[in-house]
């Protein structure tokens, strides 16, 4: 998903469904829009990918990495919203299972810590205040490549512990940033894009639902589609 694919914006298909990758397979991978809306305008945590990443190097993205197989045993208190379940499940490709869901979203969870710092008071996350906003494959021909699910939840519903938030080998120069004042900020053309889609959200409806439609940007016939799921 890096900037050059996505030098513009793609074309909007309802019905549109991406062939079969060629080549790299893409892996599982979620990402989570952490929004804390406690200031007058809402603002995002960000970090830049370190310069000697293969994937993404010097760009500003979401806290998110690959679903590792051991976090569907991870623990959570409180379950996925069934809307968001019903949306995870009825648009992702292949067998979907609950656990793979849930899987999803816990790898979310441990990305922000592994790679922010920051994780949830009380240690266990609660997965049922997660939107799911997006969805993003990887073009073909890039030597990784992620199926990655973006998932929002806010500071003031899902109680963070902030203390820790620190730099990583993952993420540098971590920061709330205004989500309505990132054009000085280098981000690839698909996180631009899913934080537009996330405002156009917010300011339809300050508490953002569950069961709104999900964007969804993939390649079909060399063209970049944003499919509505």
């Amino acid at each position: 998903m890096n900037a050059p694919p996505f030098d513009r914006y793609p074309e909007d298909d309802d019905h549109a469904t991406p062939k079969a990758a060629v080549g790299v397979r893409p892996r599982d991978a979620a990402a989570l829009v952490l929004v804390d809306r406690s200031k007058e305008t809402p603002r995002v945590l960000m970090g830049r990918r370190a310069s000697g990443h293969v994937f993404m190097p010097d760009v500003y993205v979401f806290p998110g990495g690959r679903r590792d197989p051991r976090d569907h045993a991870l623990p959570f208190s409180g379950d996925l919203n069934p809307q968001v379940l019903t949306k995870l499940q009825a648009t992702a490709a292949g067998r979907f299972t609950q656990s793979r869901a849930r899987a999803l979203a816990l790898a979310a969870f441990r990305e922000v810590a592994e790679e922010t710092g920051v994780t949830v008071a009380g240690g266990v996350p609660d997965l049922s205040r997660l939107r799911y906003v997006a969805r993003a494959i990887t073009p073909p021909g890039h030597v990784r490549r992620y199926d990655t699910h973006f998932f929002l939840t806010f500071c003031d519903e899902t109680v963070f512990d902030l203390t820790h938030l620190r730099d990583t080998d993952e993420l540098e120069d971590l920061q709330w940033l205004d989500i309505s004042a990132l054009s000085g900020v280098k981000l690839a053309r698909i996180t631009q894009l899913i934080l537009e889609d996330v405002k156009r959200l917010m300011d339809a409806e300050s508490d953002t639902p569950f069961d709104g439609p999900i964007p969804f940007y993939f390649m079909r016939h060399g063209r970049f589609v944003r499919s509505r799921l």
